[in-house]
């Protein structure tokens, strides 16, 4: 009987446990908040990105938009953004790593939006499930839907997220950075080193 009880309790303390894990990581999967707790204004980034030079203001037009088009919408779109670092982060709405990742994206694409392209790439997603990401966690910038990996494939990304790559104002590979980051200064970091002002 004491053996049951201690089973009980230990049962009870797990499940408790569990649920509280549970709601902190629901709580903490807004990800659209900023430090403050305040949630993203993609309308305040847009205003805040005016006057960059066209290619990228015709980015900051489409902000938290899912784009169609597959391989060849990215291929022209890379095109238009000859003589701009670019920097790409592929992601899905079923990436824990992406939604922890995306005050990061928010930060450094206001920051240094006007002189880098931001661009999204949702791989391998729903499209439900991808509109759900973007109205949660606003993007400065437009995201492609690649539902079947096809984009990612023209890139030669690696089958994982998420996956960030820096491409120089040639076009030309840069960096490519396996894993989320951790903070708007790590990615801020990198901008910095692989894609230097002119």
């Amino acid at each position: 009987m004491r053996v049951r009880a201690l089973l009980i309790i230990a049962t009870a303390c797990l499940l408790a446990g569990a649920v509280f894990v549970g709601l902190r990581q629901a709580s903490s999967d807004s990800g659209a908040a900023d430090a403050d707790g305040a949630p993203f204004d993609v309308a305040a980034a847009q205003r805040r990105l005016s006057g960059a030079p066209a290619p990228l203001a015709a980015l900051h037009e489409q902000a938290n938009e899912l784009l169609t088009g597959g391989p060849g919408a990215v291929r022209r779109r890379l095109a238009q953004l000859e003589g701009h670092p670019v920097v790409i982060n592929k992601w899905a709405s079923w990436c824990g790593p992406c939604r922890a990742e995306s005050p990061a994206l928010q930060s450094v694409g206001v920051d240094e939006g006007r002189r880098v392209a931001f661009i999204g790439i949702d791989w391998r997603d729903s499209t439900e499930s991808a509109r759900d990401f973007l109205s949660r966690h606003g993007m400065p910038f437009p995201s492609y839907e690649d539902p079947d990996g096809e984009i990612a494939d023209l890139l030669e990304l690696p089958q994982n997220t998420p996956v960030t790559l820096f491409l120089d104002e040639r076009g030309e590979v840069a960096y490519l950075h396996q894993g989320g980051y951790r903070s708007a200064a790590d990615l801020a970091a990198d901008v910095d080193r692989y894609l230097p002002a002119a």
